[in-house]
C-alpha cells in the first residue's frame, strides 16, 4: 500500500530486512519517467489542494440549494429547492482557510447544518477514519518489523520452487488475500529480489515475476472485501457499514483472482515452452539461472514467525467478523434485526483493535517497551500521508456543504440517474471513476471526495450504496493495475528491469477481460 498518495491504497514499503536465504536482488534500473521527460505527476496532497481552491471558487458561481431529508439523513428525490446563501466573502474565505481543520474534526451544527470546529452537533470530519489509518499503519509496521510476513512468503516460494505453476498461483493468491483485506500493494516491491531469480530458475522470464507481484496484489485491492484504505474509507464516506456488500465483493475476488492467476500461468508456460515468445526478452545471464538458481537453503520460519503470522490472521479474521452485518448477510434482508452476537463495530472500535494488536505483536516478539513505542510511532508516521489525504478530501466536502452546493450538484444529474436502469447506473459509476482514479492518485482521497456525491445518487437510482462503493473501488483498482502514476507499477518494472511499454503489451488483454467481468458483476449486483 502507498503512504505517499501515489496511487495505491495503503502502506509505506516495509523496511524489514529481506529473508537471509533469498537470492540477491538485481540492481534496480534507473527510475522511468511515467508521464514525460522532466515532468512528475503531482502528489495526492497537491492535487487535493488544487481541487479545494477550485471548488471554493466554483461555489461563487453555483446557486445554493437543498433537499428535504428523510430519517436517515438521505436526500428525498423531487424535493430540491434553491435557497438564499447570505454568507459574506469573509465567511467564505474562512471556509477555505479552515477546510483542512474541518476535514478532520469539523462539527455539523444541529440547526443550520453548517460545519465548523466550534459548533455543537455530530462529527462531520474524518477524525475516526484518520485515527484508524494511523492505527492500522502502526500494526502493519510492527508485523513487518518481526520479519514474519517476509519470511513466510519467502519460505512458501522456496518450498514450491520446483513446481512452477503452483508457485505462481500460491504467491499470487497470498498477495491477493493480503490486498483484499489490508491493501497490500507497495510492499511487493520488497519481493522482487526473491521472485525474479526464482522465476528465471524455473525457466520463465522477468515478466512472470512482474505479473505475479503487480497483478497478484493489485487484483486483491481491486476486489477489496474489507480493505480499510479502499472499502473502509469509501464506506465511511457513504455512511454505510464496512461489511455492507461484502458477499458480492467476495465472489468478485474469487473469480477475478482465478482469472488473473490463470492468465499469468498461461503466459509463463508459453515462455517456458518457447523462450522466443517472451515479451520482455532475457538479459545476459538470465538463462543461466535455470541450472543454478533453485537449490538455496529454505529460509527458516521460527516459532516467533509462526506465532506472528497466526496473530495476523486472527486479527484480520476478527475484524471481518466484527464489521459484517450477519443478520442481513444470512437472511438477505437489508433491514433484518441484528443477531445478539453481532458486534457491529466501526472505526473507533477497529482503531482500538489494531492499536492493541500492535502492542500484542510487539510483546510476543519481545521487542521491549522502547522498541514497541518507536515502531508504533514510526508506523503511524509512515501512514500520515494517506491520513492527511483523507482529511483534505473531507475538507473539500465541507466547503461544498457550507456553500450549499452539494445538493445543487445532485439535483443537476438527478433526472439523468432516475432515467437509467440500476444495472446501467452501476456500470456508469465504474466508468466515470476511471479518469478520476488517474487524476486523483490516492485511493483514500478519491473515495472521500466522490462518495458523498455517489452515495445519494445511488439512492435516487434505486441502487444500494454498497454497490456504488464496489463500483468505485473496482474503477480505482483497475486503473492502478497499469497507470504510470502508480509507484507499484513503475517501481516494479524498474526493479525487474522490464520496460513499462512491454508491461503494457503483457497486461492489456487481461485488462480488457477484467473490464468486461467487472461490468458484468456490477450489473448482476444491481439486478439482485
Amino acid at each position: 500500500m502507498v503512504a505517499d498518495g501515489t496511487g495505491q491504497p495503503g502502506h509505506a514499503l516495509s523496511t524489514a530486512p529481506p529473508p537471509p536465504a533469498a537470492p540477491a536482488p538485481p540492481p534496480p534500473a534507473a527510475p522511468q519517467e511515467p508521464v514525460g521527460k522532466g515532468f512528475a505527476f503531482p502528489s495526492a496532497l497537491t492535487v487535493l489542494a488544487i481541487v479545494t481552491v477550485a471548488v471554493w471558487l466554483l461555489a461563487f458561481l453555483v446557486p445554493a440549494g437543498q433537499y428535504e431529508r428523510d430519517e436517515r439523513g438521505a436526500p428525498v428525490s423531487g424535493t430540491y429547492r434553491q435557497v438564499e446563501d447570505g454568507r459574506s466573502f469573509t465567511d467564505r474565505l474562512n471556509d477555505l482557510f479552515l477546510a483542512p481543520v474541518n476535514g478532520l474534526y469539523g462539527i455539523r451544527d444541529e440547526k443550520t447544518g453548517e460545519v465548523g470546529p466550534a459548533f455543537s452537533g455530530d462529527l462531520y470530519g474524518s477524525a475516526g477514519v484518520f485515527l484508524f489509518v494511523l492505527a492500522i499503519g502502526a500494526f502493519i509496521t510492527v508485523v513487518f518489523a518481526t520479519g514474519a510476513l517476509d519470511r513466510g512468503i519467502a519460505r512458501l516460494a522456496h518450498r514450491l520452487r520446483r513446481r512452477g505453476a503452483l508457485l505462481i498461483a500460491a504467491v499470487m493468491l497470498v498477495f491477493s488475500v493480503l490486498g483484499t483485506v489490508e491493501g497490500f500493494a507497495e510492499e511487493t516491491l520488497g519481493f522482487y529480489g526473491l521472485l525474479v531469480p526464482m522465476m528465471l530458475a524455473l525457466g520463465y522470464d522477468r515478466m512472470v515475476a512482474v505479473g505475479a507481484a503487480i497483478l497478484g496484489a493489485g487484483i486483491g485491492v481491486l476486489c477489496s472485501t474489507v480493505n480499510p484504505f479502499a472499502t473502509g474509507v469509501a464506506s465511511a464516506a457513504a455512511d454505510i457499514s464496512l461489511g455492507d456488500g461484502i458477499a458480492l465483493r467476495f465472489v468478485m475476488w474469487v473469480v477475478l483472482t482465478t482469472v488473473t492467476i490463470l492468465y499469468v500461468v498461461r503466459y509463463a508456460k508459453r515462455v517456458e515452452k518457447d523462450p522466443a515468445k517472451s515479451l520482455c526478452g532475457f538479459l545476459p545471464g538470465d538463462r543461466e539461472h535455470r541450472a543454478t538458481g533453485s537449490d538455496e537453503v529454505a529460509p527458516e520460519l521460527t516459532r516467533l514467525h509462526r506465532t506472528v503470522l497466526v496473530l495476523l490472521a486472527l486479527v484480520f479474521g476478527f475484524m471481518i467478523f466484527s464489521v459484517v452485518p450477519w443478520a442481513g448477510a444470512l437472511t438477505g434482508e437489508a433491514e433484518a434485526v441484528p443477531y445478539s452476537w453481532e458486534l457491529g463495530w466501526s472505526f473507533p472500535e477497529l482503531s482500538a483493535l489494531f492499536l492493541c494488536a500492535a502492542v500484542l505483536v510487539g510483546l510476543v516478539a519481545r521487542m521491549g517497551e522502547a522498541e514497541i513505542s518507536s515502531t508504533i510511532i514510526r508506523g503511524a508516521a509512515d501512514f500520515m500521508a494517506p491520513a492527511l489525504v483523507i482529511m483534505l478530501a473531507r475538507g473539500v466536502t465541507v466547503i461544498m456543504n457550507n456553500s450549499r452546493i452539494t445538493d445543487t450538484v445532485l439535483h443537476s444529474i438527478e433526472d439523468v440517474v432516475k432515467g437509467t436502469s440500476s444495472s446501467l447506473f452501476a456500470v456508469i459509476v465504474f466508468l466515470v471513476n476511471l479518469p478520476l482514479a488517474f487524476l486523483i492518485p490516492s485511493t483514500s482521497g478519491h473515495a472521500t471526495l466522490v462518495m458523498p456525491i455517489l452515495a445519494p445518487l445511488a439512492d435516487f437510482a434505486g441502487v444500494s450504496r454498497a454497490l456504488a462503493v464496489t463500483a468505485w473501488q473496482s474503477a480505482s483498482g483497475w486503473m492502478n493495475l497499469w497507470v504510470p502514476t502508480s509507484a507499484v507499477t513503475i517501481g516494479g518494472v524498474a526493479l525487474a528491469k522490464v520496460g513499462y511499454d512491454k508491461y503494457l503489451r503483457f497486461v492489456w488483454p487481461l485488462l480488457a477481460v477484467l473490464l468486461v467481468l467487472i461490468c458484468g458483476f456490477l450489473a448482476l449486483g444491481a439486478a439482485m
